[in-house]
């Protein structure tokens, strides 16, 4: 599905790859951090969680995803959602390992980005990509408004390295990228 994954400590931020893609990871992956409820990044949640014991976690705006083959675009891909109840809700300014849950809405009404302040790192899930786009806002819960405020939220931090739900990572430059989406999105929709 391509949608990238993330471990940091004993956190995985996200879960649409295989499960044998973490097997050296497993023991010490505690919690499942969930940016978005779409399908591509918790196919496999489940099967990560059974493996590693690890809670999981989403933000209350994209938990009904869990379960919800409209909104967790799981036809799409051929599939049904995990249909499994989120251990934790996650809300703004949660802390998770070293970094802040951001509630920044517009991809889903849920969507999240998790930032660390000291490294400057961001784990931006689908709200905003390296090449300095943005996630889709036209599927259900979907919002160019919303989505335009979360990334002028985005553009105030000082972020170095942005690490999206999909493409390449990148270790500095990140706070080009922000700025360069959130012009994009006021050029295109006001």
């Amino acid at each position: 599905m391509f949608a990238n994954a993330y471990v940091c400590g004993g956190v995985l931020v996200d879960a649409g790859v295989p499960p044998s893609a973490l097997e050296p990871y497993l023991d010490q992956i505690t919690s499942i951090v969930l940016t978005h409820g779409h399908f591509d990044h918790i196919a496999q949640v489940t099967e990560i969680a059974r493996l590693s014991g690890a809670r999981i976690c989403i933000h209350r705006g994209d938990a009904h995803a869990l379960h919800d083959d409209r909104f967790s675009l799981a036809s799409h891909f051929g599939a049904r959602p995990p249909c499994i109840l989120p251990d934790m809700i996650l809300n703004e300014g949660d802390s998770v390992a070293t970094f802040t849950v951001l509630h920044t809405p517009g991809h889903t009404p849920g969507s999240i980005c998790l930032f660390d302040s000291d490294s400057g790192i961001l784990i931006s899930g689908d709200t905003v990509f390296t090449d300095g786009a943005f996630g889709r806002f036209d599927f259900p819960g979907g919002s160019a408004r919303e989505l335009r405020r979360s990334l002028e939220r985005l553009e105030a931090l000082e972020v170095t390295g942005l690490y999206p739900g999909h493409g390449e990572p990148r270790d500095t430059g990140g706070a080009g990228d922000i700025h360069a989406a959130a012009s994009l999105i006021r050029e295109l929709y006001g």
